[in-house]
């Protein structure tokens, strides 16, 4: 049953609008650091990125330099995505 659900529509069109969304609070995060004002918290944007949204995530990273600097991103938001790509290899 979760082998099908990788391999659904439903599951891809959830990748690419958790993806976008986790794109958007990477931007809005770094929109909000520039102005000083109240922030998205780390472990939303971690969150997303648990979720799914890796790819948003590395994308908002480096598209608006925001979170680049710090470790658990730069190298916590990789491992995940690497853990995530071995769970679809194995379920698949």
């Amino acid at each position: 049953m979760l082998r099908a659900f990788f391999y659904s529509d439903i599951f891809t069109y959830y990748l690419l609008v958790l993806n976008i969304v986790t794109f958007l609070l990477y931007a809005l995060d770094k929109y909000k650091a520039v102005r000083h004002v109240w922030r998205i918290p780390e472990s939303v944007l971690l969150l997303a990125v648990l979720l799914g949204g890796g790819i948003g995530a590395v994308m908002g990273m480096q598209l608006c330099r925001h979170k680049t600097r710090h470790v658990k991103f730069r190298v916590g938001v990789p491992l995940i995505i690497l853990l995530q790509m071995g769970l679809v290899i194995y379920f698949r």
